[in-house]
């Protein structure tokens, strides 16, 4: 099945992703932080309104996502950390993510980046490192965001990061529940 996964992210990325230039993207991400950073002179409060941005993006991706790629809904937890990985960052970042580090009941997984495109003309002031800034805590907010559209309810944090004198950038991702289905109410 993992396989299946990566060539279906695959085929989304060549076939179906409309693309705009990584670098205008990079930039633009960078100037957002730092903006962020101005306002908020709070590197906590900046992590926190970068995770709220994201969240609200993974509630839309999630769906483009599917759509794109027909996918049904994945069979459990361990199946949904292969698609994002596979074809969700396949898609959206042109990365594929290592899944590993899972835990004993199988409710907590790691997604290591050996390339995170955030990180891409980069460099964090010794400052922003030591007071907690994560410079690309939006990802987690994505992943949260997509993960909870899936009835997923998870807790989504960075634990490394290269920007920060790590090795790897890895995102750790927690199962906190799974959530009931919830029919909307009716228009009466």
């Amino acid at each position: 099945m993992e396989k299946q996964y990566k060539a279906i992210g695959e085929e989304a990325w060549k076939n179906n992703a409309e693309k705009i230039s990584a670098e205008l993207f990079i930039f633009t991400y960078g100037s957002l932080v730092v903006q962020l950073v101005k306002d908020y002179e709070d590197y906590a409060a900046v992590n926190k309104q970068l995770d709220k941005m994201g969240y609200n993006i993974g509630v839309r991706l999630v769906d483009d996502m599917m759509a794109r790629t027909s996918l049904e809904r994945c069979s459990g937890f361990s199946a949904t950390a292969e698609v994002i990985a596979k074809i969700g960052f396949k898609l959206f970042l042109n990365v594929v993510p290592t899944v590993t580090n899972w835990s004993a009941d199988a409710k907590e997984f790691s997604l290591i980046l050996d390339d995170n495109p955030f990180n891409d003309f980069c460099e964090l002031p010794p400052k922003a490192v030591t007071d907690g800034l994560w410079y690309s805590n939006v990802l987690c907010g994505v992943i949260r965001g997509a993960l909870e559209m899936m009835q997923m309810q998870t807790e989504v944090v960075y634990v490394r990061d290269v920007l920060r004198g790590d090795e790897v950038s890895e995102i750790r991702v927690k199962l906190v529940r799974m959530l009931d289905e919830e029919v909307p109410a009716s228009d009466d």
